[in-house]
């Protein structure tokens, strides 16, 4: 994969590494609260522009509507990449936290974001892993 995908993988990867830290961390206090929304609304933006990539690069695939998630997320389920509920339940959360700054919204995603999702953004850096593998 060319160099600007190769460090946009390695962007998501350090940003995962960095979301599961709040897996260790008191999910009480407000400022791990709002760290984990943002830094999962970044993984997120990561992940799905990194799907991007090996649909276009892997895939041959080209046709989605500019800065459409919504649209890569489909494809990449078309191409077993992911489990397109639980991505489209992620995306959802992605849009409420970046228009919503409450706290009490943000706490109610966290356990989903820390239990659940951060396995799923695992699960995807390991297919996406596996496709780079084969190219070196």
């Amino acid at each position: 994969m060319e160099g600007k995908f190769m460090n946009r993988f390695l962007s998501f990867q350090n940003s995962l590494a960095a979301l599961a830290e709040a897996r260790q961390r008191d999910m009480s206090d407000s400022f791990v609260l709002s760290g984990t929304g943002a830094k999962f609304g970044i993984t997120f933006e990561l992940a799905w522009k990194v799907m991007k990539d090996i649909l276009v690069q892997y895939y041959g695939i080209t046709g989605f509507v500019t800065g459409s998630p919504r649209e890569v997320l489909r494809q990449a389920f078309r191409a077993e990449l992911i489990d397109a509920q639980e991505w489209m339940d992620m995306l959802r959360v992605r849009n409420e936290l970046a228009h919503d700054y409450d706290e009490s919204v943000i706490r109610e995603y966290c356990k989903t974001i820390v239990g659940r999702y951060t396995d799923l953004f695992y699960e995807f850096e390991k297919k996406a892993g596996e496709l780079l593998a084969e190219d070196m």
